[in-house]
This record gives C-alpha cells, sequence and structure tokens, in this order.
C-alpha cells in the first residue's frame, strides 16, 4: 500500500515559515491499494490539497473513513472539490458520534449559517456506508478498528496488505484511560510487531503534566509503546499547533538520543505534510 499524508497538524491549521517543513493543514491520510482503490482518513483541512491532487490525477472514487468529528478531522470536507463533480463516487463509513450519524454531522456542517451550500447540493455521488466498520477489507487491504482514548472517543485503524501492516492511532492518549478508550495494554496488542505506526504525540513530557485528561499523549508515552510493541517504524502524529519546526526537529534529535541510549531500534520521525511511504 502507498501512503501519503497531506495534513498532521492537531486542533487548528496553522501557517507561516516556521511551519513549512511540518506544514500546517489537519488531518489527512491518503492510502493507496495495490488494487487500486483509493482510502482517505479523515477530512481536516490537508483534504483540499487531496481532491486537487486526485482531480489532476483523474482518480474518481474513493473511500472515506473518521477517526472522530472533531473540528480538525471535518472542517475541509466542504473545500473537497471532487464532490463538485458528477462523475464522482464517494464510499463514507457511516457511524455514529455521540448518538449523531455521519451524514447528519456532515449536514450540520454544510448548512447556513456556517456554509453557503448543503450536502444535497453536491454533485458527487455520494453513499453512507455502515459496513466500514469493525473488520472489513476495501481492495486488497483488511482493515481493523479499536476505540480510541479521547474526549467523546474516536477510532483507530490498522490497515494490512500482503504482510505489511500501518496503524493509525491520533487522538489517542495512553496516559489517561477515558471512558471510551480500551487502555494501554489494547494498544499495545493493537500495534505489536507492526511495519509503521503512526500515533498522537501532542505534547512533551513537561506540557502533558498540565494537559493530563486532554485526550492526547506525551511523546515519552508514545516511544514506550512503539518500543514494547516491537513497531519497526513510529511517525509522531497530531503536532502540536505551536510546534516550530525547530522545535520539532530537537525534540526527534531527543527522542532518537533516548532511543539509542535503550538500544531500540525503533526508527523514529515526525509526519510532515506530503510524507509519502510505501509499504
Amino acid at each position: 500500500m502507498d501512503i501519503k499524508c497531506w495534513g498532521s497538524r492537531g486542533s487548528i491549521p496553522v501557517s507561516g515559515d516556521q511551519y513549512s517543513k511540518y506544514g500546517g493543514d489537519t488531518t489527512c491520510i491518503e492510502i493507496t491499494a495495490k488494487s487500486g482503490e483509493t482510502i482517505i482518513i479523515d477530512a481536516g483541512t490537508g483534504i483540499r490539497r487531496l481532491g486537487k491532487s486526485l482531480i489532476e490525477r483523474q482518480v474518481t472514487q474513493y473511500y472515506l473513513l473518521f477517526t472522530h468529528a472533531h473540528w480538525d478531522h471535518i472542517h475541509g470536507f466542504a473545500f473537497f472539490r471532487p464532490l463538485l463533480f458528477s462523475k464522482v463516487k464517494i464510499i463514507i463509513q457511516n457511524r455514529k458520534f455521540k448518538n449523531i450519524d455521519t451524514q447528519d454531522v456532515l449536514n450540520k456542517v454544510m448548512k447556513l449559517p456556517f456554509f453557503p451550500i448543503g450536502l444535497g447540493d453536491l454533485q458527487a455521488d455520494i453513499k453512507f456506508d455502515t459496513s466500514l466498520n469493525d473488520k472489513f477489507n476495501i481492495g486488497s487491504v483488511h482493515i481493523e478498528t479499536i476505540p480510541t482514548s479521547h474526549t467523546g472517543g474516536g477510532l483507530g485503524y490498522k490497515f494490512t496488505e500482503e504482510g505489511k501492516s500501518f496503524v493509525f492511532l491520533t487522538d489517542n492518549e495512553l496516559g489517561f484511560d477515558h471512558p471510551e478508550g480500551v487502555g494501554f495494554d489494547a494498544y499495545l496488542d493493537f500495534s505489536r510487531n507492526v511495519d509503521l505506526l503512526f500515533h498522537d504525540g501532542e505534547y512533551t513530557n513537561a506540557e502533558y503534566k498540565l494537559k493530563t485528561n486532554w485526550g492526547h499523549s506525551s511523546i515519552q508515552d508514545v516511544l514506550d509503546l512503539g518500543i514494547k510493541a516491537n513497531v519497526k517504524k513510529l511517525g509522531l502524529f497530531h503536532l502540536n499547533q505551536d510546534r516550530t519546526d525547530e522545535q520539532m526537529d530537537r525534540i526527534i534529535s531527543e527522542c532518537r538520543a533516548d532511543l539509542k541510549k535503550k538500544n531500540s531500534t525503533l526508527e523514529c520521525f515526525a509526519v510532515p505534510c506530503n510524507m509519502e511511504i510505501q509499504l
């Protein structure tokens, strides 16, 4: 599978020279299966640029999955240009977000006074599919889900294809058990021996002491998970909205030094916009 990040910033998009390396767009991941299907995870502001790319590549059918429905994961949906074309077909995972289903969430976002046109005004063939939950297949990719430890809950995903695996756990607090979560050991089992893990790495240890129960992890907890799960590559995700490129580079250098002291072979990096990985 081919994986591309179109947005890794947390909470709110940012701009400026100090964010040029890692980018300012919020969560959006594109996965291309070997069988040709396009899978999109979340509709943060990164989905705007993804949409332009899909039009240029003349890709007209996609599957859209959501981790959860907080603003930074949905507020790019209305600016996803392929939705304006009748030849486009998009199959959207349908599930409940605090008793509101996906279609109702998007309807609420795309209506006056918040937006000038509604979901029903779009030209694309939009389908909401309840089968895209729990365990399911999209083309050659097998997908498993796990509840995340986050305010209001959410879903993490494992994508497996031809023996290679990618786990995506953003907005997941490892150091505090939210009611909707399943605990550290479950995330450990879910991530065990995977080739690639993208995990929420919002806070430094010092920051986390002041932000416990906010729904995001300390970087040290994420490193601990990666080591114990025998993950091959770990990408820190949901980058803090105030974290500059220089600060993020320094954090990664500290992480790598820590891993070296522990004789760990784990490869650690921060996930920038436009990163592409092939598994």
